[in-house]
C-alpha cells in the first residue's frame, strides 16, 4: 500500500479522546485541516459492537486513532487484572470490526512499549515483540494490547485494510491521570512531591531503589509522532515511538522535585517492586523517516506541573 496519506479534509475519529493520549491527537490534529470527530463514553460503550457499529455507520470516520485503552500503573494492573484484559479486549475487537465494516480508509492502533518482554535487549527493537516472558506485573494488559497489534495485522492479511500499529515508550504531559492508586510514575512523583511541598514534609516515599531505568515521552510529541507514521508509514510492522533516551527512576525524581519547587528528600521503599528493570526503545525505524521527539524531559515536566496546578490541584481545593 502507498504510505503517503493525507488527513486533509478526512473525517478523523480520535477513539479514547478524554484520555492522556486521545486529547493531545486531539490537539495535534487541529493543524492538520480535518474533521475531528469523537464518541462519548455516555453514549457509546466502545466494549459494545452494536453501540460501535451502529455510530460508526451513523458518522463514517474516514480515519481512525484508537486511543481508548483501560490503563493503569502496576497497583491498578494488580489490583484488577480482568478489568484490564476483558475491557482492553473488548475495545479494540469492537473498533477494529466496525472500522472493517465502515470501510475506513486507515487505522492506528496503540500497543505500549511495556508489552515487550520483561529482559528484551536494550535499546528494544521492534522485533523483541513476544520473544520472552512478560513483566508480571502489567502482563494482563500486554496480553491485551498485544492479541490488538495481531488483529490489525490479520485485518490487513485478510481483507487489505490499512491498519498500522505504533509502540509509544512510557507517556506523560497534559492530561495525565493523577489519581493515587492508579497513576503512572510521572504523575504519582508530581502528586506526592507537590503534597509535600505544601506539607513542608521533609522526604517523599518512593517505590522501589531507584536503579530502575525509564524512558520518558511527552504525549504531544508521541501524537505528533502518531500523526507521522499514519500520514507516511504503511506496513504490518510496529514501529516505536521515542526518545530513545532513558534516566534512572532516582534522577526523575530530582528532576520531578525540581520541576515542583520541593527541596525535601527521596526515600527509596526498596520492600517495593522497581517494576520492569530498564526499557528504552530503539527509536531508529521511524528516525530514518525523519521523525524525533522535540520535548526535553525538564521542558515536559514543568508543562506537565503547570497545567496540574491549573486543572487537578484547583479541584483538590473546591473538594476540600
Amino acid at each position: 500500500m502507498n504510505p503517503s496519506y493525507t488527513l486533509r479534509n478526512k473525517k478523523v475519529w480520535v477513539a479514547g479522546h478524554r484520555g492522556l493520549v486521545g486529547s493531545a491527537l486531539v490537539r495535534r490534529l487541529q493543524s492538520e485541516d480535518c474533521e475531528i470527530v469523537t464518541a462519548p463514553r455516555e453514549a457509546v460503550d466502545l466494549r459494545r459492537p452494536d453501540q460501535v457499529e451502529k455510530w460508526m455507520r451513523d458518522v463514517r470516520p474516514e480515519a481512525v486513532f484508537l486511543a481508548a485503552a483501560r490503563v493503569g500503573g502496576i497497583h491498578a494492573n494488580s489490583t484488577r487484572p480482568a478489568e484490564f484484559i476483558h475491557d482492553n479486549l473488548a475495545i479494540q475487537t469492537s473498533v477494529v470490526e466496525a472500522s472493517r465494516k465502515a470501510g475506513v480508509e486507515k487505522l492506528l492502533l496503540m500497543g505500549s512499549s511495556c508489552i515487550y518482554p520483561r529482559l528484551a535487549p536494550q535499546p528494544i527493537p521492534e522485533e523483541a515483540l513476544l520473544t520472552g516472558p512478560l513483566e508480571p506485573t502489567n502482563e494482563w494488559y500486554a496480553v491485551a494490547k498485544i492479541a490488538g497489534i495481531k488483529l490489525g495485522q490479520a485485518y490487513r492479511r485478510q481483507y487489505g485494510c490499512d491498519y498500522i500499529s505504533v509502540m509509544p515508550t512510557n507517556l506523560y504531559g497534559i492530561g495525565d491521570n493523577f489519581d493515587r492508586m492508579q497513576s503512572h510514575v510521572v504523575p504519582a512523583l508530581i502528586l506526592k512531591a507537590h503534597e509535600a511541598k505544601l506539607a513542608h514534609a521533609p522526604q517523599i516515599e518512593v517505590w522501589g531503589t531507584g536503579k530502575a531505568r525509564r524512558e520518558l515521552l511527552y504525549v504531544d510529541d508521541a501524537a505528533d509522532g502518531m500523526v507521522f507514521l499514519m500520514k507516511n508509514y504503511s506496513d504490518e510492522g510496529i514501529v516505536n515511538i521515542g526518545t530513545g533516551q532513558d534516566v534512572p527512576i532516582a534522577d526523575l525524581v530530582r528532576s520531578v522535585c525540581e520541576a515542583v519547587g520541593y527541596q525535601g528528600a527521596p526515600h527509596f521503599d526498596t520492600s517495593r517492586p522497581d517494576g520492569t528493570p530498564r526499557k528504552v526503545v530503539d527509536v531508529s525505524r521511524i528516525s530514518e523517516m525523519g521523525w524525533t521527539a522535540r520535548t526535553s524531559l525538564k521542558d515536559g515536566l514543568a508543562l506537565t506541573y503547570r497545567w496540574f496546578l491549573e486543572n487537578v490541584a484547583t479541584e483538590k481545593r473546591r473538594v476540600a
